[in-house]
């Protein structure tokens, strides 16, 4: 399969801060791939260096085989992007905005266009100040999905959504994934991710920890295990990898326990030998793989560069827009001087 996306070794510094420190990162063609980590671990930034509109120190970046940077006019015509925070043009209507973006990215599938605005129920009708932050969402994510972009890159697209639409959110991009298209998707929703996503990468200061299907990281970290057995089950806490051991009714035998990942044929066989009444497996949740990583830190509310500088406001390098909902603009400019 061939690669929408081919990250290696990408340095981003802002001063002394950094925000990238070596980001490896591969999206296959036709994937939806959750990019995960907390607030500063730098996946703004990466999503930011991957459009165009922030340049890598070091390192190498392609997008649908093409640089980012230097190619970026071009590839802004193969992708779209969704940030968590949309502003639109307070005096064009949401429709308006909707079909300038499509315009800017090279065609639009009306039928398609007609069918998201009644599902994400969006009056097209009203003028962009005049929408909430959950309706200037939706604005972003109809004009990327009714767009012939390849490549979605979608940076908390759902930020100010409520659970019914967010069930819709998840509805479409599968329908996207179906028509061939690729999805890079930024989320702190893990229960969104876990669902729609093929492969997902952690990361964290600036570099990838772990990166693979749910189901190969999966078996890099334990599995809870809840049994009631005929007769009391000993020896469990002496076997290798078994952690946590805890009995949770002595009269039926019920314990609970956690196992490493590739020590569970072992913890079962040795349960058999006390007669298994009843076994129920409890697979990590990507919030628990990502706890492996984080722990305490997920649970902090701390700004770091993604936040305070990774935003491209404060170094060379950059690229600026005057149109940002997707980084595109009928006048984009960059820092030194040229128009493009």
């Amino acid at each position: 399969m061939t690669k929408a996306i081919t990250v290696s070794g990408l340095h981003k510094s802002f001063g002394r801060t950094h925000a990238l420190a070596g980001l490896d990162l591969e999206v296959e063609t036709g994937e939806v791939h959750g990019f995960l980590g907390p607030n500063g671990s730098g996946k703004s930034t990466s999503i930011r260096v991957l459009l165009g509109l922030l340049r890598a120190d070091s390192g190498a970046a392609q997008v649908l085989g093409r640089d980012p940077w230097a190619d970026a006019v071009e590839l802004h015509r193969r992708l779209a992007y969704v940030p968590g925070d949309v502003e639109l043009w307070p005096n064009l209507t949401g429709g308006e905005a909707i079909d300038l973006l499509a315009r800017l990215r090279g065609g639009l599938d009306r039928k398609r266009r007609a069918e998201l605005v009644e599902r994400f129920d969006l009056d097209p009708t009203k003028k962009g100040r005049a929408y909430s932050k959950g309706n200037r969402q939706k604005v972003a994510i109809v004009a990327a999905l009714a767009s012939d972009a390849e490549l979605l890159l979608l940076d908390e697209p759902t930020a100010g959504l409520d659970p019914l639409m967010e069930v819709v959110f998840q509805d479409v991009i599968g329908e996207a994934k179906a028509a061939g298209k690729t999805v890079l998707l930024s989320s702190h929703i893990l229960a969104q991710v876990e669902k729609l996503a093929d492969r997902v990468s952690i990361i964290r200061l600036g570099r990838t920890v772990q990166s693979g299907t749910l189901g190969e990281l999966r078996h890099l970290t334990r599995t809870t295990i809840e049994v009631e057995t005929e007769r009391p089950a000993t020896g469990l806490d002496e076997l290798p990898g078994v952690h946590d051991l805890r009995t949770l009714d002595e009269a039926t035998g019920r314990v609970r326990f956690a196992v490493d990942g590739g020590r569970v044929d072992g913890a079962v066989r040795k349960l058999t030998e006390f007669g298994i009444r009843s076994l129920v497996s409890h697979p990590p949740t990507l919030e628990e793989l990502m706890l492996r990583h984080y722990g305490s830190e997920l649970a902090a509310n701390g700004h770091g560069p993604d936040e305070h500088g990774a935003d491209g406001h404060g170094t060379g390098g950059q690229r600026t827009y005057r149109q940002r909902t997707d980084g595109h603009g009928t006048d984009e400019q960059r820092t030194d001087g040229g128009l493009r």
